[in-house]
């Protein structure tokens, strides 16, 4: 770290040494797991208990749920028998690794660089910053493609237009990871979050009828996007660059950007691609729109509004368009792999069908530390369970709250600070989802708050500190792109130059989040920021 800055800004210091000694987020499932073996065992000697919210037993009284011991003969026998149906059937695996397919397609065929490379240099000189930090936000879906080839491109475009390219850097790396969660539509990020929150409300039958649907912030995130936008747009061009100062390139900056690889334009075969792999969506959502609006189609639940339901109070926006919501996951595998695929095909970085297996292949290789992670999560969400310490926590944490007075949506604001805050020392989005969501999701249910409520409150404060942290896994990457500008540009150097953007980001997000609970918009399709439990008055 640069010294002056260390010494200028303790507390970052602070934040990279006290975060440095976390263990692996595997490990921190582990000891928390050994944990909530004592915790559970202790819990259920004081006969921990609260009353279930919506369960009434043969009197129509409400039913008592106790703590139970992880090393009850019940549950130690469920651990080591039911440990593969645990692992499987954790809900965010099978979403992240349909969609990761279809996504690895797209990523490796050269699709989301080729269109993000066209989309930021077609762009004005004066409209640069912007584009940037917009193609960023809609580059989160390429998942690694958005840090490894829109990063240091912004810092080439800024060069060549004679800007400081430390701010086109600064404004790409702001776009996509600080603006994480906000993006035009959903993508991958929301089939993982949303696969966690569905076990969370399923561990707690709170609402059985409750299913997760993708596109369950889709409204809320396309504010966000373009909340974001003006931010970013202003941090770069009033804040960071003039306090960077005019940039003098050197010879060797100017060689450097000059013959980089990512400053060569499209070639024509890379321009067919991308129209043919737009047309390929096009089919693609065209496909799912026939299935979905016309009579008799898959995708729609007819009979949920059939005669006689409505009086039931079984017919809704929800139950009939369910098995759409619930397709969402295959769409988005289709849309990567079609489009990915006719890029490839244009591009001629697919040559057969042999090379799209590969792709596929590949794709599922690089999640094999989230397969890792996975495990230990499932298992970790699991006990929790079988202990109830969720639900009796969320009950008795729903009373407190309560207890205080506080507005819903001030509540709301400060979890968005409270993830922000943890985001600086657990990195991984869904690691901390798969902590927080077992009490967080059924607490505020029983508040009001809705689980698509609970997962956006979580989600803008994820992404407004992911690009202050050290722990990011993209973090010294961006150090490495930004000396290439700067030699002595240190760790203490890139955390300064994105706390403007971490406070500004993270400032609106609460802001958003409390004025969208009071303005009682939808987060997404049927999908309500604030809800009444079943059977509940």
């Amino acid at each position: 770290m640069n010294n002056n800055l260390a010494q200028m800004n303790p507390f970052l210091r602070w934040i990279e040494r006290t975060g440095n000694r976390l263990p692996d987020p595997v490990f921190i499932f582990l000891y928390l797991t050994l944990l909530l073996i004592v915790i559970s065992v202790i819990f259920q000697f004081f006969e921990l208990s609260a009353l279930h919210p919506t369960k009434i037993d043969a009197n129509g009284n409400s039913v008592e749920i106790f703590a139970a011991s992880l090393l009850s003969a019940e549950n130690i026998q469920r651990l080591w028998v039911d440990m593969p149906k645990t692992f499987t059937h954790f809900h965010p695996l099978g979403y992240v690794l349909v969609v990761m397919l279809g996504a690895g397609v797209a990523e490796r065929s050269g699709l989301f660089a080729a269109a993000m490379s066209a989309a930021v240099r077609s762009s004005p000189k004066a409209l640069l910053t912007p584009v940037v930090a917009l193609v960023a936000m809609v580059g989160n879906h390429a998942a690694d493609a958005g840090y490894v080839v829109l990063i240091p491109l912004a810092g080439v475009l800024f060069a060549a237009a004679g800007r400081h390219p430390l701010a086109g850097i600064a404004a790409a790396f702001a776009g996509v990871s600080g603006g994480f969660s906000a993006n035009i539509s959903p993508g991958q990020l929301d089939a993982l979050l949303f696969g966690i929150t569905e076990e969370a409300v399923q561990a707690s039958a709170l609402d059985p009828t409750w299913n997760s649907n993708i596109a369950g912030n889709a409204y809320f995130i396309f504010v966000m996007t373009f909340l974001y936008l003006p931010i970013i747009w202003y941090v770069t061009d009033k804040i960071i660059e003039p306090g960077l100062g005019k940039w003098q390139p050197s010879s060797e900056d100017a060689e450097a950007y000059g013959e980089g690889s990512e400053n060569k334009p499209l070639t024509d075969a890379q321009r067919l691609g991308l129209r043919r792999a737009g047309w390929a969506a096009l089919a693609v959502i065209a496909a799912w729109a026939a299935m979905t609006l016309g009579p008799n189609t898959p995708l729609i639940n007819e009979e949920a509004c059939a005669p006689g339901t409505i009086e039931t109070g079984s017919c809704s926006i929800h139950t009939t368009f369910r098995p759409f919501y619930k397709s969402l996951v295959a769409a988005f595998f289709v849309l990567f792999l079609a489009s990915g695929w006719a890029y490839g095909a244009a591009a001629k970085t697919i040559k057969n069908h042999r090379d799209l297996v590969d792709m596929m292949a590949e794709s599922m290789k690089t999640l094999g530390y989230y397969l890792v992670l996975a495990f230990a999560a499932a298992h970790f969400v699991a006990m929790f369970n079988w202990s109830n310490l969720g639900l009796i926590s969320a009950v008795h944490g729903a009373a407190a709250i309560q207890a205080t007075g506080l507005p819903l949506p001030i509540v709301l604001g400060l979890i968005v600070l409270f993830s922000g805050v943890l985001n600086l020392f657990i990195g991984s989005a869904s690691a901390k989802w798969a902590l927080m969501a077992p009490v967080l999701v059924p607490m505020l249910m029983l508040l009001g708050v809705s689980p698509e409520g609970a997962t956006a409150a979580y989600r803008v404060g994820d992404s407004a500190t992911n690009i202050i942290t050290p722990l990011m896994v993209y973090f010294p990457l961006i150090l490495v792109f930004a000396q290439r500008w700067k030699s002595d540009f240190g760790l203490g150097s890139l955390t300064a130059m994105m706390i403007p953007y971490a406070i500004w980001l993270l400032v609106s997000g609460v802001a958003l989040m409390i004025a969208w609970v009071y303005l009682g918009w939808p987060l997404g399709p049927d999908a309500p920021v604030t809800y009444q439990l079943p059977g509940s008055s």
